[in-house]
């Protein structure tokens, strides 16, 4: 009868456990691509540094599957690249690659604004809790910002705009987005956040909650904009 469990369950048991269900195979590997990408952003595992498989899987306590499974979609995120030969590293920003982003996130976050102040403004009064998330991520920004907790800081920006993009209800856009977050939130991570740009958010989530679109959108270019000047300035001493 050997084979007869495996006959009922799909999969056949590997060593470390590492053939499961494909729905808890996910669940795992959504779990370990979080904890990686965690650990790139908060500048645990720096730049250009390589990482190895079954060191990640144990720093992690997970079976090497999933990791496997997570490693090759951060290479996807592009926060990880494939090394020549076998294994990968993590990507280094070059000047190029901060353009490139800025690129294609300014006519998304922009449109995104401009989506979220058009809902906004067609929902009845009290429709649209996502005006409450947006201002959640304000005060937990604030919050962080005067104890100088740069990381918590970090993730509340990025929360802010994924609030945002949240609100304006377009899952394309949603999933698009998506593709960029690990990498803005490992940009912001790396540039400082001057209080103005603070002050920008503020003045982003006003015109948003009040509907008004096109102040959204105008708001959300002249923070866009700024952002890609710091962080250049921050990262490759821009005049």
């Amino acid at each position: 009868m050997a084979g007869s469990s495996a006959g009922r369950n799909g999969t056949r048991p590997g060593p470390r456990g590492e053939d499961v269900p494909p729905a808890e195979r996910t669940s795992l590997s959504a779990r370990a691509r979080d904890a990686v990408r965690q650990r790139i952003v908060d500048r645990r595992y720096p730049q250009g540094a390589r990482l190895v498989e079954r060191e990640v899987a144990e720093e992690l306590r997970m079976s090497r599957v999933p990791v496997r499974e997570a490693l090759r979609a951060l290479v996807g995120e592009g926060l990880l690249e494939l090394l020549p030969h076998s294994g990968v590293r993590v990507r280094r920003l070059e000047r190029a690659d901060v353009e490139h982003l800025y690129e294609v996130w300014e006519p998304l976050a922009v449109q995104a604004s401009r989506l979220a102040a058009r809902r906004v403004a067609r929902a009845a009064p009290g429709e649209l809790p996502g005006t409450a998330a947006l201002r959640s991520s304000l005060d937990r920004a604030e919050q962080a910002a005067r104890a100088d907790e740069g990381a918590r800081e970090v993730a509340a920006h990025t929360a802010f705009h994924e609030d945002i993009v949240a609100l304006s209800g377009n899952p394309m856009l949603a999933r698009t987005m998506e593709q960029l977050s690990g990498q803005l939130q490992l940009l912001f991570g790396m540039r400082e956040e001057p209080e103005h740009m603070r002050a920008q958010h503020a003045v982003m989530f006003r015109y948003i909650a009040a509907g008004d679109e096109e102040s959204a959108a105008a708001s959300t270019l002249l923070h866009v904009r700024d952002s890609r000047t710091v962080a250049l300035r921050s990262l490759f001493d821009d005049a």
